[in-house]
């Protein structure tokens, strides 16, 4: 299926009352799980998890162009208790590690507060799904709550992200069950490409080797 397919594509689905025709009636737990804060069943489960994906949007102008850095989800990452810190049972607070600098999800929490974050703890089916808005702050309290600890050099994050919560739910364990995604942990296929391939594929004299090949230490040494 090509992009003109799907601009002229007669199976389209353009109205709420069309979808809701296909699909039977919500579960009544789904909705159940659903709350306005962390209750102590939820925390438990955030302090456990050493992985969270962040989904932000930085909407578009008059024309339709990206006013920031558009759609993205970006992936955080740190020991369970240390990838976030919750502050009270409607805010969370997200530290922003090094990086590549490109700050797509802070260029977009800058044109629109709003946020999706997607919880996952390795082994568990489930994962934990939390909306709501964000603020991006450099206050030397919350930076402080991210030491990285004397083997990285103890480097606080520059910036931290304060989340206030919407709502928070739980998703089944359809998805993960479905794609054996802990099942297949470790065993990872080994013909994909590098990151340096990657990479020269949008520029096609990039030396991919010499960046593969120095690209463990340069990660290790610049973790935090």
């Amino acid at each position: 299926m090509n992009a003109l397919h799907t601009m002229n594509d007669p199976h389209q689905i353009t109205s709420l009352d069309a979808l809701l025709a296909l699909y039977g009636e919500i579960n009544a737990n789904s909705l159940k799980k659903e709350v306005p804060v962390l209750t102590p069943a939820y925390r438990r489960w955030i302090a456990a998890s050493p992985f969270v994906l962040v989904a932000t949007g930085g909407g578009a102008d008059a024309a339709g162009k990206a006013a920031s850095g558009g759609l993205d989800c970006s992936p955080r990452g740190d020991a369970p208790g240390t990838l976030c810190h919750v502050l009270d049972e409607r805010t969370i607070v997200i530290p922003d590690r090094r990086g590549n600098n490109r700050l797509d999800t802070l260029r977009n929490l800058i044109a629109d507060p709003r946020i999706a974050l997607l919880f996952l703890v390795p082994g568990v089916p489930e994962c934990v799904r939390v909306n709501g808005s964000a603020i991006i702050s450099t206050d030397p309290a919350l930076c402080g709550l991210f030491p990285a600890g004397d083997t990285h050099g103890g480097n606080l994050p520059v910036t931290v992200i304060v989340v206030t919560i919407g709502t928070v739910y739980f998703q089944c364990a359809r998805a993960i069950i479905r794609s054996r995604l802990w099942e297949t942990a470790g065993t990872a296929p080994t013909d994909l490409p590098t990151a340096g391939e990657m990479t020269r594929s949008g520029d096609g004299a990039f030396d991919a080797d010499a960046y593969d090949a120095a690209l463990k230490e340069r990660q290790r040494a610049t973790l935090y």
